[in-house]
């Protein structure tokens, strides 16, 4: 056979990193059952297969509720209930076994036609909880219905050897439940690098590449491969010259990010002395280990989405409380700034099923869905103020438009602290509350939000999407997602010299603050904090030591006077190649 060709595939750079490793293809599709007659001798024989069948998905779920309890906690193991309720149903499998009777036809066609059935009927219903049956029912059917033809079912929390997961797309909650000392890396065909995944890679420090089209068509498992999480490149078949150069690569980074480690007790301040504050996003409680180690000024961005995410009930307020009041205890003397629930857009639906939406980032979600669903929103707030009585919490109310929204959402805050002080239950009663400025209404009146709360944080993901009309999980148009673009330097620095003319500060909790030439930039607009992925923190802190602020005062003057993101971005390369020429990635 002649020898295989090295094949270069060019995506969306989502998680920075290099590793070279085995392909392991996850495929989501739906099963295909080919329809099938069976004689009425046996009917027995198909429904002591159907017995086998939801023994051995039983046993299979239990497995994976026990490695989930014992990996990442009991409360996250209880998804998993719902699941062993599909399994016992009684009515779905009397009715599996009557067509069985009444058809003729093999059981895995009756079972998966059934189950089919069951789950439309739960997806049309309007109560919540009975809606979002219709997921654990097509989650086990597929299951069960692997275990009735044979057919080894997918699951990444179950992964034997470390693989490079090549995928359509992996859901955040297949992301949550894979198992990160298996997954190395991965490659996705659609995305773009500020899709929630991409985040989640990033957070747990995986090589990641994103909007690869139709890669895991293209790519068998068991291929060898190389993920170039630093320039967007999956290379299928590398060669013997490709694999020394990125061997090398991975080396120099491994020397640079233990050079780095120095840097973990040092200020985040520039050569003549400018200081910043570099906390960590987090998504859970489990993260703050990382948030330490790296060095982390606390946490500019906790995450909360988690505690609904894989569920069929919503989280208690002693579930909120406990994580919340884990955090601030580990942390200590750093704060901890809690953003309430934002779901919607491309984040996935929970127990809380939001309808589908034609823009689901324009539509029904974060404080739109919570000043709506008061029963869900007060809940997490007073968690949030009991938790603020062993540390340093503040309140970051999501996708606020208009002043209208924050004095709403304070007008709740403070009926939920009237709650606790006539329950005496202590909290803090100087907590901070703050805005994110995520929509460009926002940015545009920030002077008026600027009277309304103590803080801002600008969240840049979705600043830039809304500004530039550029859907940010759509590796189409991802060309046009641009970070350095004009009207976004504009927006950013109208919404910090607002928040200082306040005396309020401001920080920023998106993605442009974990890009080193972005940062430049940043500093210059005297930003007060920078909250990114723990992972990164160590290279943005290099990035501040290495310049004087006179000099990232000078660029974001120059670059406010630019026509194109171009520009902009050729101008914040120049100085980062002058100071942190090791951080260029070429």
């Amino acid at each position: 056979m002649p020898p295989t060709k090295e094949i270069i595939f060019k995506g969306i750079a989502a998680s920075p990193g290099v590793v070279i490793g085995k392909t392991f293809l996850f495929d989501r599709e739906e099963d295909v059952v080919i329809e099938r007659k069976i004689t009425k001798a046996e009917i027995p024989m198909e429904i002591m297969r159907l017995e086998e069948a939801l023994i051995k998905t039983r046993k299979e779920i239990l497995q994976i509720q026990k490695k989930i309890a014992k990996g990442m906690g009991a409360e996250h193991a209880e998804i998993f209930n719902a699941h062993l309720m599909v399994v016992e149903d009684r009515a779905l499998i009397e009715e599996v076994i009557k067509h069985l009777e009444k058809d003729r036809k093999s059981v895995e066609f009756i079972f998966q036609q059934t189950a089919q059935k069951y789950a439309k009927i739960f997806d049309s219903m309007e109560d919540e909880y009975l809606k979002e049956r219709a997921s654990d029912v097509q989650d086990v059917g597929r299951r069960i219905l692997h275990n009735l033809i044979g057919r080894k079912r997918q699951d990444l929390s179950t992964l034997k050897e470390e693989v490079v997961v090549i995928a359509y797309d992996i859901s955040p909650s297949d992301t949550a439940l894979m198992h990160k000392e298996k997954v190395v890396g991965f490659s996705t065909d659609v995305g773009g690098r500020t899709s929630h995944t991409a985040i989640l890679a990033r957070s747990l420090g995986i090589p990641a590449v994103v909007g690869l089209h139709d890669v895991s068509r293209e790519i068998r498992g068991g291929m060898k491969v190389v993920v170039d999480g630093n320039r967007g490149l999956l290379i299928l078949n590398p060669t013997k010259s490709t694999l020394k150069k990125y061997g090398e690569e991975r080396t120099r980074i491994e020397i640079l990010e233990e050079r780095l480690t120095h840097l973990k007790d040092l200020p985040a301040e520039t050569t003549d002395g400018y200081r910043i504050t570099l906390a960590a996003n987090i998504e859970m409680p489990e993260d703050t280990p990382s948030v330490l180690y790296h060095g982390a000024k606390g946490v500019g961005l906790y995450r909360t989405e988690f505690f609904y995410m894989n569920r069929s009930d919503l989280p208690s307020e002693e579930e909120h409380f406990q994580a919340y009041k884990k955090v601030a205890e580990q942390i200590k003397n750093e704060s901890v700034i809690i953003r309430t629930l934002d779901l919607g857009g491309d984040k996935f639906l929970s127990h809380l099923q939001v309808p589908k939406e034609m823009n689901p980032f324009l539509g029904w979600r974060a404080i739109r869905f919570c000043l709506e669903r008061l029963d869900i929103f007060k809940v997490q707030l007073r968690a949030i103020l009991r938790a603020s009585a062993y540390g340093d919490l503040k309140i970051m109310f999501p996708m606020i438009s208009g002043v209208g929204e924050v004095r709403r959402a304070k007008e709740i805050v403070e009926e939920v602290r009237e709650e606790l002080r006539k329950e005496k239950i202590p909290f803090d009663e100087d907590i901070e509350v703050g805005a994110m400025i995520e929509i460009p209404s926002a940015a545009m009146i920030a002077d008026l939000l600027a009277k309304e709360v103590d803080f801002f944080s600008i969240g840049t993901n979705d600043l830039i999407q809304y500004a530039l009309a550029v859907d940010r999980v759509n590796e189409k148009i991802a060309y046009l997602y641009e970070p350095t673009h004009p009207a976004v330097i504009r927006l950013i620095r109208n919404t910090v010299q607002a928040a200082h003319k306040e005396g309020l500060w401001v920080g920023m909790c998106g993605e442009m603050a974990s890009d080193p030439a972005s940062v430049l930039i940043l500093l210059g607009m005297e930003l007060d904090e920078l909250s990114v992925s723990s992972a990164l923190i160590p290279e943005i802190k290099k990035v501040i030591r290495s310049v004087s602020f006179k000099e990232v005062q000078q660029l974001s003057k120059d670059v406010f006077n630019y026509a194109t993101a171009e520009e902009v971005q050729q101008k914040a390369m120049e100085l980062l190649e002058r100071v942190a020429p090791e951080l260029v990635v070429k």
